[in-house]
C-alpha cells in the first residue's frame, strides 16, 4: 500500500501553469507527493504523451490523467475527486 498519492503537474512554465502549480500545492495534504514536471524536457514530453496529455497544465494522480485535464481546464472540484487533499 502506498503511504503518499504520486500528484505529477505537467507545465510549459507559464502563467496558466503556475496557477495550477499553486492550487494543487494549496490542495495538496501530507498524503500527497507533489511533483512539478517540465515539459521542455523531451523524456517528460513522451511520458505525457503516453498519459494522454494533449494541452499543459495537466494533472495526473497516481498515473491517471485527472477528469479536469481531458479536453477541458483544471478545476478545484476535479482535483478533489481525484483525491488531491484526501488524507490515505
Amino acid at each position: 500500500m502506498n503511504s503518499k498519492r504520486k500528484v505529477e503537474v505537467f507545465s510549459a512554465g507559464c502563467s496558466i501553469c503556475e496557477g495550477v502549480i499553486d492550487l494543487v500545492n494549496r490542495l495538496a495534504c501530507d498524503s500527497c507527493e507533489v511533483t512539478v514536471l517540465d515539459m521542455k524536457d523531451t523524456s517528460v514530453s513522451a511520458r505525457a504523451a503516453q498519459l494522454g496529455i494533449k494541452a499543459v497544465p495537466a494533472v495526473v494522480v497516481d498515473g491517471v490523467l485527472a477528469e479536469c485535464c481531458v479536453g477541458r481546464g483544471v478545476d478545484e472540484t476535479a482535483l478533489r475527486n481525484a483525491g488531491i487533499g484526501q488524507a490515505i
